[in-house]
């Protein structure tokens, strides 16, 4: 690391700092810009990735998509290009040295503006990428998030200057190594594009049986293209990716209301209590009732501590 990169990080830790008044997700005056704040290793946490740029200046992380571990720290960045059920564990904080990352949400309308007004080379519509990838920030990128988080001290520079940066971010981001897997979510056509409206539909109707002929035809692909351009992006087969949005909202509803486990298990789209709670435990570790009594105590505990 460089002694300007590291005077960057140090510059945005003090910054994400300031502005997380508490343990998690904080939002910001600007929509898109969110700063997390961990002060101790978290156990997993599940959750849906909205297409998103993540940047950690300090502590480390690790995000599991399906199998696959992404683990990344200071001097890293991870995307994610779509819409990803993944788990997420803050894996280095302390109280004295907190986790403390900021992420920045987008849309492949913006993708797609960078990529009108800029020379990028496109690749191949067929070149088919994982939604989610690691890379090492460059100086120029990490120079670009500073000067967004910058903004916040100077809140009437942001309806101008915000979407300046956020553009010139996006555009480093497809400059970079990985370029190639961000750009496919902004250009029609592509089988990362086609993929991108299957997500999204599964993610609106996640309680809804779906026919897999249903979903090819919403990608206009065979069957056969759609489960291996699916799993190329997403790591999962559109079941298993249905199945990990049920079970996450399962959990958040029996976390947030009295209500029983049968009761939830018909409200994500299960038919079946038991294997629902079969499902559940495999996911998660311990039966529904267990593992929210579990959830539970931990956090009652902390507050008492």
């Amino acid at each position: 690391m460089t002694e300007i990169t590291y005077a960057q990080q140090h510059e945005l830790s003090k910054i994400i700092d300031r502005y997380s008044v508490q343990d998690g997700v904080n939002s910001t005056a600007i929509p898109s810009l969110f700063f997390i704040r961990h002060s101790e290793v978290t156990e997993p946490l599940y959750g849906v990735y909205k297409p998103s740029f993540c940047v950690i200046v300090k502590g480390v992380k690790e995000v599991m998509l399906a199998q696959e571990q992404f683990r990344y720290g200071p001097g890293d960045y991870l995307v994610a290009s779509v819409g990803l059920p993944v788990t997420g564990q803050v894996i280095s904080a302390t109280s004295d040295i907190p986790y403390l990352a900021l992420k920045l949400e987008f849309t492949p309308s913006q993708i797609l503006d960078v990529l009108r007004t800029s020379k990028l080379p496109v690749s191949a519509k067929e070149n088919t990428k994982r939604g989610m990838f690691v890379s090492q920030i460059e100086t120029s990128l990490l120079d670009a998030v500073l000067r967004l988080a910058r903004l916040l001290e100077h809140s009437e520079d942001i309806p101008v200057l915000g979407p300046l940066i956020t553009k010139e971010i996006l555009y480093r981001v497809l400059q970079g190594q990985h370029g190639a897997a961000l750009e496919q979510i902004a250009i029609e056509g592509s089988s990362t594009f086609r993929i991108s409206d299957v997500i999204d539909h599964i993610i609106t109707y996640y309680d809804h049986s779906f026919r897999i002929e249903e979903l090819a035809e919403i990608a206009n692909m065979s069957v056969s293209s759609l489960h291996r351009h699916f799993k190329e992006v997403t790591a999962m087969s559109p079941i298993q990716f249905q199945k990990q949005l049920r079970l996450q909202e399962a959990r958040r509803l029996l976390l947030s209301e009295s209500t029983d486990a049968a009761d939830v298990a018909f409200r994500v789209g299960y038919e079946s209590p038991s294997q629902f709670s079969r499902e559940y435990s495999r996911m998660f570790g311990l039966p529904p009732r267990e593992d929210i009594n579990r959830l539970k105590d931990k956090f009652n505990k902390r507050i008492n501590a």
